[in-house]
């Protein structure tokens, strides 16, 4: 999909974009390889093939951070398939207070299949943390462009954060999807073991004291509570990205919609 957009193009937006798509223009290659395109003067048009020459050379050298400053988070969705193999999901619980007055308690990633979960007091450092998230090209969470990342730079000011953000919340808001993780889940079949079932972040903050207070049984609950928020985006992202590329992807990729839309459908 990063090599089919033209948004990152200066005065390009959507709709321009999807008229390039429906001439046939699916990708940068194809672009380049007409020699005029209607609507565009010969200047503009030399100008775009220099810029997309450009974007496709760092396209092949892995400079991912190029495209994240020239396209709006909303359209980081578009990372996905490029950096399927070294996405971060991530998720975090704090104490409940704001990041003046509280604290992060555990924060939770997942990569290729395996959970990390660093807890505070233990193995939860700015280096160690960093360490995760140098392994990723692409980040993924549920409302964290609102919580997570703003917290985790409050707390640890030297992270270096800086990689392109799929943010689910809002991209499922975009699919018609409404309410937190939870709900969402359960709208599109995502399924949580019995043992998590029903908790939420209070609970989470709950269950930190309790640990605090030396119950070893809470930290479980805790760290398998948070490995569901963060194990369950993976799913979720696959079926959000597949609608996302149906409904704003070009229409070669994009025209074969799932069989069960996620929402009730924007138009384009």
């Amino acid at each position: 999909m990063l090599t089919s957009t033209f948004v990152l193009l200066q005065g390009i937006g959507a709709v321009t974009e999807r008229r390039l798509w429906q001439e046939g223009l699916l990708d940068w290659q194809s672009f380049l390889e007409q020699p005029r395109v209607a609507g565009l003067s010969p200047d503009r048009k030399s100008w775009y093939d220099r810029e997309l020459t450009l974007a496709q050379s760092q396209f092949d050298a892995g400079h991912l951070h190029y495209f994240a400053l020239r396209l709006q988070s909303r359209e980081h969705w578009r990372f996905y398939e490029t950096c399927r193999s070294r996405i971060i999901y991530l998720d975090i619980e704090t104490t409940g207070a704001s990041p003046q007055d509280g604290d992060v308690t555990v924060v939770g990633l997942h990569r290729n299949g395996h959970t990390t979960s660093l807890v505070r007091g233990e193995n939860l450092t700015v280096d160690r943390l960093q360490a995760e998230l140098d392994h990723g090209t692409l980040l993924v969470t549920f409302f964290g462009t609102g919580f997570d990342v703003p917290y985790l730079r409050a707390k640890f000011p030297t992270l270096q954060l800086s990689m392109p953000h799929f943010d689910l919340c809002f991209a499922a808001r975009r699919l018609g999807l409404r309410g937190g993780l939870k709900q969402i889940e359960r709208e599109v079949g995502i399924e949580r073991t019995p043992a998590v079932r029903g908790l939420d972040g209070w609970d989470a903050v709950e269950l930190w004291s309790r640990w605090l207070r030396g119950d070893r049984d809470a930290l479980d609950l805790l760290l398998a509570y948070n490995a569901a928020d963060i194990e369950n985006l993976v799913p979720l992202t696959e079926l959000v990205y597949k609608d996302m590329m149906s409904r704003f992807g070009p229409p070669s990729v994009g025209s074969s919609p799932l069989s069960t839309p996620l929402g009730p459908g924007l138009p384009r």
